[in-house]
């Protein structure tokens, strides 16, 4: 069903409410609806309504690419079987609920003693789902709101509980308590009560150039010294609600707790795609997309080609300025000259206000003087293994210093942090120019900048994202870090924060960065590069016995060792792995760059039932040089039948 503002997302008949709490329930006391999930309004809903006010389901339908399959949200109705005897949790109050959030649609009568059980919730609302014991007639689904609150219990007579947590999955985070494997813990698709717990790590709370200082110069040591009291990243994240989860929902001893968390996004990823990188752009390649006036014809082509294989060495200089945004790519040659001319200007002036400043001045401005003395003792051991840089009086050294003071004063906010230098370092080595190479920094840092702020809340960001991503494409992995107490993949901060700068050779963190920088095949590509690292060491951390000591120290130790053609491959395979998937989950949409981010959800949901528009775009293919001038994908929402795996012998 969809209108104005909404469509229905999902729709199961059959979902009974037992309003008795007998061993045998009555004709009466059972209550057959129907259960949606509705899109409405920037809000995303359950809704739930007795069958005289559900609609005319027939009016129901979902887009699909492929109708052959039949639609198996509609299975065939089993015969009704005894629910035989529940704790009493299980089935309602016999004091009906104050209806919530609802309203009669069509057909019925607001004053219909069965239309009062209807309910509409939104799903930034809910605080947990509790699914029921295997061996019942049925399966059923009981849902706690953040208040406390349970909603009344929902019976699924005909299957289908599975169906609906994967389509809950795309829109929210479930998470399985490790103290009941039945309770789900909820959390929004943000990802920001995983980051956020990250505040209870020792290591944020400390300043924030110390933190970047030591893990540069020593990750293993101070990820391991800062990290030991933390048992794991999601039971920091998930503890304070585990102790207050569903205080009204008595305990499952029969149960078997499960160790650890496991995000039930319900994804099924298909086998991982070989991949072939391409050779280099050649520099005759490159001429053959100059047009006239100098202006770069076919760009998005271009792009893909760099993507897939590089750049040689001989157009980096050119090239990289495009790539970091000193250059348009629309520009003509004319052009381009003008606005050189223009950003050499504003660079000297800018290089002269600390340049004009006195000894007697310097030392009553303590944040310049302190920025100067960051900076010397940095550039001083920035790759002086490099030609480039190597020998005391080495030109590049100056140029160095002058370029990151000179961006003090271009950016006061942020001024200088250690770790910058490592990423100027290579943009002087190809540009060779001091204004040139300023400005492409600048273009550099627009990206990264977050990294280097006091709060680090974006290296939070990426961390958590990073597990997210590395939970759905490996959950052993996971699970086995998680055991390890390594599982916040804080090991992993140095590559983040400085782009794995130094985990490659020079010459190849130049080909590592011309490709990140195509922001092709989304804008999250160095976080599956870091995957992919993981993913080729998987068996080394797993099968080897390593603890938490070994676990960083072998990672430390990958330094210099890795290749980066092969984890360029193995990271393009795992986005076309995580793309071709179906199912995959809104939050890893977000991160892949296939979905914009989920609209922040208003305290109270609408009052109407009805759904909205979608938000959600389906993936995008991977761009390639034939594919790259191809529009975006249409941003309207096609929802695909959910097949309904057999759950506990009941659900079909």
């Amino acid at each position: 069903m969809e209108g104005a503002g909404y469509r229905v997302v999902f729709e199961k008949g059959g979902v009974y409410l037992h309003t008795s709490a007998k061993k045998h329930q009555d004709p009466d006391s059972l209550i057959a609806g129907v259960i949606r999930v509705v899109e409405k309004d920037n809000d995303v809903l359950l809704h739930w309504a007795p069958i005289e006010e559900a609609g005319d389901s027939s009016q129901i339908f979902f887009s699909k690419k492929d109708t052959s399959g039949g639609d198996s949200c509609t299975s065939e109705e089993e015969p009704t079987f005894d629910p035989g005897y529940e704790p009493d949790w299980a089935v309602i109050s016999t004091v009906r609920p104050r209806p919530r959030h609802s309203e009669p649609t069509r057909g019925a009568e607001p004053s219909s003693p069965r239309g009062s059980w209807a309910f509409s919730v939104s799903l930034g609302e809910l605080r947990s789902i509790r699914r029921s014991k295997p061996g019942l007639s049925w399966a059923y689904l009981v849902l706690v709101t953040q208040s406390g609150g349970s909603l009344p219990a929902l019976h699924f007579h005909r299957g289908g509980t599975r169906a609906l947590l994967r389509v809950l999955s795309r829109y929210l985070l479930l998470a399985s308590s490790p103290q009941d494997s039945r309770l789900y813990l909820v959390f929004p698709h943000d990802s920001s009560a995983l980051s956020s717990s990250f505040h209870h790590l020792q290591l944020f709370d400390q300043d924030s150039s110390n933190v970047v200082s030591r893990f540069l110069q020593d990750p293993y040591s101070t990820t391991f010294s800062s990290f030991s009291r933390v048992t794991n990243f999601f039971r920091g994240a998930l503890q304070p609600h585990l102790e207050g989860a569903s205080p009204d929902l008595p305990p499952a001893p029969d149960d078997e707790p499960e160790p650890g968390f496991e995000v039930i996004s319900c994804v099924e990823l298909g086998p991982r795609p070989a991949v072939e990188r391409a050779p280099p752009v050649t520099e005759e390649e490159w001429t053959g997309h100059v047009g006239p006036e100098g202006r770069l014809q076919r760009v998005p082509e271009l792009k893909a080609r760099i993507f897939s294989g590089g750049l040689s060495p001989s157009l980096r200089r050119e090239a990289w300025k495009f790539l970091l945004g000193y250059l348009s790519w629309e520009g003509s040659t004319e052009e381009h000259k003008a606005h050189v001319r223009k950003k050499t200007d504003e660079y000297f002036r800018m290089k002269l206000q600390w340049k004009s400043v006195s000894p007697e001045q310097e030392r009553r401005n303590s944040l310049l003087h302190g920025y100067r003395s960051l900076i010397e003792r940095d550039v001083s051991r920035t790759d002086r293994t490099n030609k480039f840089y190597e020998g005391p009086e080495n030109p590049g050294l100056g140029l160095l210093n002058d370029i990151l003071l000179t961006y003090c004063m271009y950016h006061f906010d942020l001024g200088y942090v250690q770790g910058m230098s490592d990423l100027l370092s290579p943009i002087l080595y190809v540009v060779q120019n001091e204004v040139d190479a300023f400005w492409c920094f600048c273009g550099f840092m627009e990206r990264v900048h977050g990294n280097f702020e006091e709060s680090q809340e974006t290296m939070k960001r990426q961390l958590g994202q990073l597990l997210l991503l590395l939970r759905v494409l490996d959950p052993p992995l996971c699970d086995f870090l998680d055991s390890q107490d390594s599982g916040s993949l804080c090991f992993c901060f140095r590559w983040l924060l400085i782009w794995f700068k130094r985990e490659f050779p020079f010459p190849d963190v130049l080909r590592l960065w011309e490709v990140l920088w195509t922001g092709l095949p989304g804008p999250n590509l160095h976080l599956l590069v870091a995957c992919a690292i993981l993913d080729m060491e998987r068996d080394t951390l797993m099968l080897s016995g390593f603890g938490s000591n070994e676990i960083l120290k072998h990672i430390n130790e990958l330094t210099m060792k890795l290749s980066v053609e092969d984890v360029l491959t193995r990271a393009e395979a795992l986005y076309r792995q995580l793309t071709a998937c179906r199912e995959l989950p809104h939050n890893v949409q977000e991160v892949l760059g296939l979905a914009p981010p989920a609209e922040p959800q208003s305290p109270s949901p609408p009052a109407s039932p009805l759904p909205l528009s979608p938000t959600r775009a389906p993936p995008a293919p991977l761009p390639t040089a034939d594919t790259a001038t191809a529009t975006q994908p249409d941003s309207s929402l096609e929802i695909l039948p959910e097949e309904e795996d057999d759950e506990e012998g009941v659900d079909s």
